[in-house]
Formats: C-alpha cells, sequence, structure tokens
C-alpha cells in the first residue's frame, strides 16, 4: 500500500537518498527544500526513473518558524492524510548562526521547527501515522539560555549535539502520549556518513550515505516500528537504545516544551 510521506531537507544527503529508496517503492512524496533550483533539481531527478510517481514540493526556509508555520498550513491545504512526516532537515555550521529572530539556528532548523511542523500537522496525522525525527549520536545536556537566544557562546558542536538531545527528548514526550495521535520516533540514522554536514564539520567524505537512508526507510514503513511510539533508536549499534540521560528526563522534557511554546507563540 503506497503511502504519503513528508520529508524535509530532501534535496541532499541522506534525505534525497531516502527520497529515491521511497520513490522507488511507489510512495506520494512530499518533498522540502530551502532552494527553488535544486527542488526543482530533485523533481525532476526522482521522475527520471519514477515518471509515474506523485511528486509535490515545498518550499520553505526552516530557520524561520512564521515560514515554517505556512508550510505547515500549506500541506494541509493539499493533503487530508499523512502518513509518514520525516523530519531530517538539520544544519551543523552557518555563517549566520544566528536567526532574524535572535535564535541559534542549530536549535530552531534541528529542533523546535519539527517540533512546529509536528504539531501543526496533527490533524492530518493518525494513530497509523509516524513521525521520524532525526536524531544523532552527538548528544549533550541542554543550555536552556542557549536555547531561548540568551546565550551565544556555544560552538558549533555543542550547540548541534544540545539540540540532538532536545528533539529526542520531545520525541519521547510526544509519543508516550496516550493515546498518541501519531507514533513518534527519534532515530540516530549513523555516524558520520557521507553527508554534506559531515564533510563541512569534519573534513571528511564519511560513510554510505544509504546506511541512513536504508533505516529511514524502514522506520517509516517496517512493522517493528510500528509500536516504538517514543523510542529511540540508534543505528551505530542497529538497535532500539537509551539516548543521553538528558533525553529521558521528564523534567527537562516538560521545561523543553514549555520554553518552545512560547517561543513559538511569541514569534508565529
Amino acid at each position: 500500500m503506497y503511502k504519503t510521506i513528508l520529508i524535509t531537507g530532501a534535496t541532499d544527503g541522506i534525505g534525497f537518498a531516502t527520497a529515491k529508496m521511497l520513490v522507488a517503492a511507489g510512495h506520494h512524496l512530499l518533498l522540502h527544500g530551502r532552494s527553488d533550483k535544486k527542488l526543482l533539481e530533485t523533481k525532476q531527478k526522482l521522475l527520471t526513473d519514477n515518471p509515474d510517481v506523485q511528486l509535490d514540493t515545498y518550499l520553505a526556509d526552516l530557520s524561520d518558524l512564521k515560514r515554517v508555520n505556512s508550510f505547515a498550513d500549506e500541506v494541509l491545504t493539499k493533503h487530508q492524510h499523512l502518513d509518514v512526516l520525516i523530519n531530517n532537515a538539520g544544519v551543523l555550521k552557518s555563517e549566520n548562526p544566528i536567526t532574524q529572530d535572535g535564535l541559534d539556528i542549530r536549535f530552531v532548523v534541528n529542533c523546535i521547527a519539527p517540533y512546529l511542523l509536528t504539531k501543526k500537522l496533527r490533524p492530518i496525522l493518525t494513530e497509523s501515522s509516524r513521525v521520524i525525527n532525526l536524531s544523532s549520536a552527538a548528544q549533550a545536556p541542554l543550555d536552556f539560555a542557549a536555547l531561548v537566544g540568551d546565550k551565544r557562546a556555544l560552538n558549533d558542536m555543542d550547540v548541534y549535539a544540545q539540540s540532538k538531545v532536545a528533539i529526542t527528548s520531545w520525541s519521547r514526550t510526544l509519543g508516550l502520549e496516550s493515546p498518541p495521535e501519531a507514533a513518534v520516533i527519534a532515530v540516530n540514522p549513523g555516524s558520520l556518513l557521507a553527508s554534506n554536514m559531515v564533510k563541512q564539520g569534519f573534513g571528511i567524505a564519511g560513510s554510505d550515505i544509504n546506511i541512513g537512508a536504508e533505516i529511514l526507510k524502514r522506520a517509516a514503513l517496517s512493522d517493528e516500528f510500528a509500536s516504538a511510539s517514543g523510542q529511540y533508536y540508534d543505528n551505530d549499534s542497529q538497535q532500539f537504545a537509551k539516548p543521553h540521560s538528558n533525553a529521558v528526563d521528564a523534567t527537562v522534557a516538560q521545561r523543553l516544551i514549555e520554553a518552545m511554546d512560547k517561543i513559538i507563540a511569541e514569534l508565529v
């Protein structure tokens, strides 16, 4: 049975590799990117080998929460049901790490934007739907002053690791709601894969990007993830595992969600 699947950051890296696998299987994809040119090129590449597949494209800069909100509205207008949301888009380094709203771009793109998108798309998600959130083996205790923009001293890897603890934390909280509106699962797709982020951050080619794409495809479609809501899958160890202790701390999770809700209420 073909699924309707939204992938953020679908124009390169793990997102594009995952899109190729899912298109080849005949699924209807909603492709997100932040470049009109790259979105068009991605759509054309995918249609070359799969001319009959359904593809929709959505342009949005996820560092702008107002645009994330309108992006979600566009999806809601065009679609009555979404089977899978893959919150894949992420950033490690940026020439302009502070957004126009005074927040660190890593927290916004890697954590707050996918939270807003997930919450906004709830009307078209069901108990059989899945939200797959990109986590990482790089996780570090959350600094709330940095999250809300009151602190600027973090280096790239520190803030990236904190943003991944944060998305893992809220994935767990939303995923364990009773009843969950959709299964929410955090996934570390694999360390040091051959993405632009790894090349940019570590100066290495990285491992086969398809390692990450394969696990995202499995998380989106396979029965083994059907009852995994609220869990964290570590593809390095190839099993469901315990994330950083900060990601399973209920007090941290509550404070995080309150902080994100406040940021969204003020900016959107």
